[in-house]
């Protein structure tokens, strides 16, 4: 079925008013402390596989940990970290990084032109609708539409996570919307989106 992504964006950002998490963030800070081996100290990973966390919406960082906590979302090295979390350790934590600044990256000066082209105006040859529609002009997405924060995400992360729902190995969008949306991206023009993602701010 073909998905209208415009419309549900802007239907979600309507309906969804509520999306803001009220954790602690010095209890969050704390309990972080068994994250920071892979996504660092303050939510900024040293390894670009592994995502940045600072300055993500808390409303996301709630989803997906509950989401690896459902098998929603399967990743081995996280099955076992969410584990042991409750729902009040979950909403901290997503406090917390919520709460540190966020940092950028460099996007690769070859592959500007045609992430800039998939980022801002999409593919109108086969319906591939721009990444701004959801995640705003900067990539900070949307907390209370519930779009996480991209802007300046690890490139090598967000590529992987937009060929892992282009093959369909994760599953855990809503509605399908991101396999829609990256099964109608080649390869090259996720790793050039996925660049210049990474310096947006």
């Amino acid at each position: 079925m073909k998905l209208n992504v415009l419309a549900v964006c802007f239907f979600t950002a309507i309906v969804s008013v509520n999306a803001f998490a009220v954790g602690d963030i010095d209890a969050g800070r704390a309990k972080a402390a068994i994250c920071a081996a892979c996504h660092g100290q303050n939510g900024v990973s040293v390894n670009s596989v592994w995502p940045k966390l600072a300055g993500q919406h808390a409303y996301y960082i709630e989803k997906e940990l509950h989401d690896f906590q459902s098998k929603r979302r399967i990743d081995l090295t996280m099955a076992p970290m969410v584990a042991g979390l409750n729902d009040v350790d979950i909403e901290n934590l997503a406090a917390f990084f919520a709460s540190v600044p966020s940092t950028v990256e460099a996007a690769s000066e070859s592959k500007i032109e045609l992430g800039e082209k998939i980022y801002r105006a999409g593919k109108v040859s086969n319906g591939l609708p721009a990444c701004i529609a959801c995640h705003g002009p900067n990539g900070a997405g949307s907390g209370p539409a519930r779009f996480p924060r991209i802007g300046g995400q690890h490139a090598a992360y967000l590529s992987k996570a937009l060929k892992d729902f282009k093959a369909e190995t994760r599953t855990n969008d809503h509605q399908a919307m991101m396999r829609d949306i990256a099964g109608r991206m080649s390869n090259e023009e996720i790793e050039a989106v996925s660049s210049y993602i990474s310096g947006l701010h």
